[in-house]
């Protein structure tokens, strides 16, 4: 049975002025985000990752514009929608977004309860001050706050960052959306309370019937949240697959280099794996594999053409040559190759 397409990406360009200069953020970008999965969308800082789901919501600065393409929700065109009043409609009532600092997404001024039934009364069309009382409440147990009725009363600067994630949760489930956005919602936090966060999250989605698109650089955390993983360079995603297939089998170079720069697979007394090199400036026109200068694998077709997209399952495709028939063999780095062998173990 085939999954329903939620949102449709088509051929996006974002851009961006500065300085009597156009910055491309993102390159002719396509991709289908099913409803009901965990999409986690990972690469560096600066691949473009939090620019491409601003565009779900018309939070893009204010020199920041889509130059081409489509965003298809529930049959609207979102990259032609230029009134505030018409992102409205769509912004917390279809799709919300949970930022990575909680203290600077609540306010200060108001108590924890106050906003919670702001976007309460702004997306349920519910009036009654006691319905709205019991429903903040009930978001706040849900969210996994303790004495829920006393801490509705408290302000920002009596939570810890944890407590005060989960109530950024809260009020986006407030709002009573069908995709929440969460970009790097567990930066900020220590190892012990990221993991509570990803645990939450999994289950609002399913008590919610969310879709869930998880923007992160850490691999570990995507391990244990996506379904399915689409990785991001230099604002054009490079391979696109279900979660085990881009961990155990991942086929693009800066796959490899992603997953190799986990700490995990570090050896003891060796240095750390780094990627060298910086990505491309994207002042400028891209040719070939935009990966190609930081790849010791290139091929001399890297630096001419960019890659079309291969298929490697119906479910999994990666943007590089080395997939073509015709390229060489190369076989992937050392860690890549015990993270395989892993797999195979645990089958």
């Amino acid at each position: 049975m085939a999954q329903e397409i939620i949102v449709s990406v088509k051929d996006l360009n974002v851009k961006f002025r500065l300085q009597n200069q156009e910055l491309h953020a993102i390159r002719n970008v396509s991709l289908d985000v099913y409803k009901g999965e965990s999409l986690a969308i990972v690469g560096e800082s600066g691949s473009g990752k939090s620019v491409f789901t601003k565009t779900f919501m018309g939070l893009l600065d204010a020199n920041g514009f889509i130059s081409s393409g489509q965003l298809l929700y529930k049959g609207q065109d979102l990259a032609q929608l230029k009134k505030e009043k018409d992102w409205q409609k769509i912004r917390g009532g279809e799709i919300a977004m949970i930022m990575q600092d909680p203290m600077t997404s609540l306010n200060p001024l108001k108590s924890i309860g106050a906003q919670i039934a702001e976007a309460i009364r702004l997306h349920q069309d519910i009036r009654s001050a006691k319905e709205v009382q019991e429903r903040v409440v009930g978001y706040l147990r849900d969210v996994g706050i303790p004495e829920p009725e006393r801490r509705s009363r408290q302000f920002a600067h009596e939570f810890s960052g944890g407590m005060r994630q989960r109530v950024v949760i809260a009020i986006a489930l407030a709002c009573n959306p069908k995709i929440l956005i969460c970009d790097e919602p567990t930066t900020a936090l220590d190892v012990t309370i990221q993991a509570q966060i990803i645990d939450l999250l999994k289950e609002l989605k399913e008590k919610y019937h969310l879709t869930i698109v998880f923007i992160t650089h850490d691999l570990g955390v995507v391990a244990n949240i996506a379904d399915r993983v689409a990785v991001m360079y230099a604002g054009d995603f490079v391979e696109i697959g279900m979660a085990e297939e881009v961990f155990y089998d991942p086929r693009h170079p800066y796959t490899w280099a992603l997953l190799s720069s986990l700490p995990q697979l570090g050896q003891r007394g060796e240095e750390l794996f780094t990627i060298k090199g910086t990505p491309p400036s994207l002042f400028k026109k891209i040719t070939g594999d935009a990966f190609a200068p930081r790849n010791p694998r290139a091929l001399k077709i890297d630096y001419l053409q960019e890659p079309p997209y291969f298929e490697v399952s119906p479910t999994h495709k990666a943007k590089t040559w080395l997939l073509d028939p015709r390229a060489p063999k190369v076989e992937p780095p050392e860690a890549i190759r015990n993270l395989k062998n892993l797999e195979e173990v645990y089958r």
